[in-house]
């Protein structure tokens, strides 16, 4: 579904813009039809998006390091890709679950965030922005782990403070691929201000992220194509639980600066937790761009990491 136009941004020229929805596409298709559902129910389907994801990221000249775990008599994955030239202990972050609930295909939640992710990983290598950056393709977000010890988000973040690592700011991708002409919000945001009309991306963060945050949103801003929408919220989240429905949650609880990059989720999309969740219900153009407004980001921190 294609309802917007790719116009000038501060990245056209290191674009084709009908190949990146192309490529947009094929990552969604691949995930929802010739694999289908992604909960733990189908380890098989989990296996297959694993080694496709795995794939993907060492073609495109990425280490990759597979952290596996048990959850019961399930073997599940973590996918970690790095620079081959640089695996700092120091970097910011971007991720996303693979996983979806049982018996949906999960195109928006989360087949949109995986195929924007996997699309930023790959022009980040194309446009050398020498910034460093963790890639993560996170396992079992989806209920019954969310929100357990068994969570793929969870897992990550605790072994990479055992290692003292020091993550300066992650961004987690949660629903990134639906538009449409009205826009819910839950009853306390229902007069804030916030559009009528769902074609806008939001960046959602805790009191702790906010700086991260709004210097996100400032680069965002460069991308005249793609509105962006922030909400901080204080008491990591708990006074309004939605916004806590993601594993950037997981980095919240640990006191890491992480925001959610979403289109709102059920507050925008009817097909959310539905066999109604397809490929063919998702705006490309609208991943296109925020795939920029990343960039654009990127590139950003990279600068202010040199400084």
């Amino acid at each position: 579904m294609v309802k917007q136009s790719l116009n000038d941004n501060p990245f056209d020229g290191a674009f084709d813009n009908s190949l990146l929805v192309k490529s947009l596409q094929t990552h969604v298709n691949k995930l929802t039809i010739d694999i289908g559902s992604r909960h733990i129910t189908n380890e098989h389907n989990l296996k297959k998006t694993e080694d496709y994801i795995v794939g993907f990221f060492k073609g495109i000249g990425l280490t990759v390091k597979q952290q596996q775990y048990k959850y019961g008599e399930h073997n599940v994955t973590n996918i970690i890709a790095f620079s081959k030239i640089n695996q700092p202990t120091k970097y910011y972050f971007v991720g996303a679950h693979y996983d979806s609930v049982s018996e949906t295909l999960g195109a928006d939640d989360n087949a949109s965030s995986i195929a924007v992710l996997l699309e930023l990983a790959r022009y980040t290598q194309q446009n050398k922005i020498p910034i460093p950056v963790c890639f993560v393709a996170f396992t079992l977000e989806e209920p019954p782990t969310f929100g357990t010890h068994h969570q793929g988000s969870k897992i990550f973040v605790k072994s990479a403070m055992k290692k003292g690592d020091e993550i300066l700011g992650a961004m987690i991708l949660e629903m990134v691929g639906y538009t449409s002409k009205k826009q819910l919000y839950p009853l306390v945001l229902k007069w804030a201000g916030y559009p009528s009309e769902g074609n806008f991306i939001g960046i959602v963060g805790n009191r702790k992220s906010k700086k991260f945050g709004q210097s996100l949103f400032q680069s965002f801003k460069q991308n005249k194509q793609l509105p962006v929408e922030t909400l901080f919220i204080p008491f990591n989240g708990w006074i309004l639980p939605d916004t806590r429905l993601s594993d950037h949650s997981s980095f919240w609880d640990a006191g890491i600066p992480a925001v959610m990059i979403t289109d709102t989720s059920f507050f925008r999309n009817p097909n959310y937790h539905t066999f109604h969740d397809t490929a063919d219900t998702l705006d490309y153009i609208f991943m296109a761009e925020l795939l920029k407004s990343l960039l654009i980001t990127l590139k950003e921190l990279s600068s202010s990491t040199k400084e």
